[in-house]
């Protein structure tokens, strides 16, 4: 398995919360029954199956081509489930229009109940091993891992030159590279800003 590229900003002197989606290869397709109008866009979706807020794309809706995201090539929204049936896209006003059919598209997530992760950072004179065991990565749910990095530690990280990786040991010994990255460690972090 090739793993996943991904960069990981880090702001120094903070907690870090970085949470990480671990995605089966295989897609989902869940038909839209009704786009509802509301300013919170809501998306009626029958049994979408989805655990928590989610990555979704949508395809093939008519009438509002800003909610169409075509996987994988365009970013996804992030779809928070408000019950069995029904999901939200926060970042999208739904009043005012007229929008019908379309799929929710989606990835499911990666059972790890029984395997071990490791995330490890590396670079000149420096390391660092972040696992459950430590607090350092926090298992959500099915494919849900949250990156946990306290005031010292992210100080502790050099600011260039740093790289990390995530391994997954499996509940039979085999182990994936899940993501591997340069690190980037930020010099400000006012929410909303780029620095």
């Amino acid at each position: 398995m090739q793993p996943a590229c991904l960069d990981l900003p880090i702001i120094p002197g903070a907690t870090n919360r970085k949470p990480l989606y671990l995605l089966q290869p295989r897609w989902e397709r869940r038909a839209i029954s009704e786009v509802q109008k509301t300013p919170s866009l809501l998306l009626t979706v029958p049994e979408h199956d989805l655990p928590a807020e989610w990555p979704c794309w949508v395809e093939g809706v008519s009438g509002f081509t800003a909610l169409n995201r075509q996987p994988p090539q365009q970013a996804p929204w992030m779809v928070g489930v408000v019950n069995a049936d029904t999901v939200e896209i926060n970042a999208l006003n739904g009043a005012g229009q007229n929008a019908s059919g379309g799929w929710l598209v989606y990835q499911p997530g990666v059972d790890i109940t029984d395997a071990t992760a490791v995330l490890t950072l590396t670079g000149p004179g420096y390391s660092l091993q972040l696992t459950t065991a430590n607090g350092g990565l926090q298992v959500l749910g099915v494919g849900q891992l949250n990156i946990v990095l306290t005031p010292a530690q992210s100080t502790a990280i050099p600011l260039a030159g740093v790289t990390y990786t995530l391994d997954i040991t499996w509940s039979n010994g085999d182990v994936d590279r899940w993501l591997d990255g340069p690190v980037t460690v930020r010099r400000g972090g006012a929410h909303g800003c780029c620095t």
